[in-house]
């Protein structure tokens, strides 16, 4: 793989994509082997080649974010898997949703992209994350709000499988943004990253709720008192 390749400066390849139209570089990865043995000493490198310890900060952030991104696939897929059964009036919505988490995985690739390379290596046509994945973020979260009902207590997770996962990931996103804040405080963090998590951990949430709405299953709100020493607890 070339300087070029690699870093968008100019050659043949940047030139194709240029005539494309492509937002973002295409992937130029082949992959024929998984493991390299290259990692066996604690040590792996970032895109702009640069050999780091894996309990690095950024190795540490990406990590996370990739945690998440798993997390989202699973949820859709439970979505996907409850779709037969789900009540009438609600799957279109529930596929919207399913194509929704989608596009997050895709954009969560695109993120861990940006967080694995130095901000002195970044090319202008890199995958990343911008202020249009956060203003669409907070858009849907706006027409899922309009289908809920006010909260008037925080919820806990539960009543649905995909409830509980999309809180599971809602809480991997909260760890995957104090990470990012980490770097960002350091200086070494793309400055749409943490807005990006914030925004996307807020989806999380809404989605949970909009799930539980389309499902028709109850949401269990926080009651402080429904504990040993609140007097209110059920017997298992």
């Amino acid at each position: 793989m070339s300087d070029d390749d690699t870093r968008g400066t100019g050659g043949p390849r940047a030139a194709a994509e240029e005539k494309s139209g492509r937002v973002f570089s295409a992937p130029k990865i082949t992959i024929s082997r998984v493991y390299t043995r290259q990692g066996d000493g604690g040590m792996t490198r970032l895109v702009g080649g640069q050999l780091v310890p894996k309990d690095d900060a950024r190795i540490e952030t990406y990590g996370t974010v990739d945690e998440l991104n798993a997390l989202i696939g699973a949820a859709r897929q439970t979505l996907i898997e409850l779709l037969p059964g789900a009540p009438a009036g609600s799957a279109g919505r529930l596929e919207d949703l399913g194509r929704t988490l989608l596009r997050v995985q895709h954009e969560l690739f695109n993120l861990g992209s940006i967080l694995a390379t130095l901000p002195e290596d970044v090319h202008p046509k890199q995958p990343r994350v911008t202020q249009a994945e956060i203003a669409l973020l907070e858009a849907e979260m706006d027409r899922c709000q309009a289908d809920l009902a006010p909260l008037r207590s925080f919820v806990l997770p539960g009543g649905s499988r995909l409830n509980t996962d999309l809180h599971v990931a809602r809480t991997v996103c909260r760890r995957a943004e104090r990470c990012c804040v980490r770097l960002a405080q350091a200086g070494h963090a793309d400055p749409q990253a943490v807005g990006y998590l914030n925004r996307l951990s807020d989806a999380l949430f809404v989605w949970s709720r909009w799930a539980s709405a389309l499902l028709g299953t109850p949401e269990t709100l926080w009651e402080p008192d429904a504990s040993a020493s609140g007097g209110k607890a059920q017997l298992a």
